[in-house]
């Protein structure tokens, strides 16, 4: 009889232990372009690494992608997109902060943001996060296929310097995709990255471009899960309490073939 309390007893600890060992939700608010946006099915092969970001987080974590194309810092504020994130982050929560492409767009007058302004919207990003509770992360403009004499350029180099300096006088964790993307996209070479962006003949089939393509800001599925893997590493390296839960590298993010879609699988 006495065994069989005591073994009781040890089931009912194990039971309650593994229960409050369970990771609480989490949830990642991702403030973005077209460059991290989620695509519907007919704009295959063009993916976002917002969306692929999803295949580096544990199961107790929920990306909320609210990044949409065309978008800088400027008129995501502008047209209230920043405003639904404050009403809906909470405490615990992670907010991803990456403009740049949109906000140089000095034909655009729209989009376009003097750096000035650029960071002074950064600033209002991360007051939005500070208020809730929540962590911010600034991110520099990812790169754009751009090369000269064989050296791919750094693609919003202002921005990005400007994006550094608010980072570092908010003491504010930065992944520094720039850098680490021009790296990535240079170290593939200037033909083989073709194969990371939007470079389709109308013979290839893409449903989303029966014409065919050639764009070298935009990501294709391939592309979308490399930069997502360059965030991941970024991110598991800011140390916040979100990192415990992201893993690079995972297979989905490092594939070499097309899966035909933006699955984790």
């Amino acid at each position: 009889m006495r065994f069989g309390l005591i073994a009781g007893a040890a089931t009912l600890l194990a039971v309650t232990g593994s229960q409050a060992a369970a990771p609480k939700p989490m949830r990642i608010f991702i403030a973005s372009d077209s460059t991290a946006q989620d695509y519907k099915a007919d704009k295959y092969p063009q993916s976002g690494w917002g969306t692929m970001l999803r295949c580096a987080v544990a199961d107790n974590v929920t990306v909320e992608n609210r990044a949409i194309g065309g978008r800088s810092t400027n008129s995501f504020i502008r047209e209230g997109r920043l405003d639904k994130i404050a009403a809906d982050l909470r405490p615990g929560d992670t907010l991803l902060i990456q403009f740049g492409h949109n906000d140089a767009s000095i034909d655009k007058p729209e989009r376009y943001t003097t750096i000035d302004q650029y960071e002074a919207n950064l600033h209002r990003f991360l007051d939005v996060a500070k208020k809730a509770g929540a962590k911010a992360v600034i991110i520099t403009p990812v790169a754009r296929r751009d090369f000269k004499d064989g050296v791919e350029q750094p693609s919003f180099p202002t921005y990005a310097d400007a994006a550094r300096r608010v980072a570092k006088a908010t003491h504010t964790p930065l992944i520094d995709l720039g850098k680490s993307s021009q790296a990535w996209v240079q170290a593939t070479g200037a033909e083989a990255a073709k194969a990371y962006y939007l470079h389709y003949e109308g013979a290839a089939g893409a449903p989303g471009y029966p014409n065919g393509v050639s764009d070298d800001t935009h990501f294709s599925e391939l592309g979308a899960r490399h930069v997502a893997d360059l965030v991941a590493v970024g991110l598991k390296a800011t140390h916040l309490p979100i990192a415990r839960y992201v893993t690079p590298h995972v297979p989905a993010l490092t594939r070499t073939s097309p899966a035909g879609s933006p699955t984790c699988g």
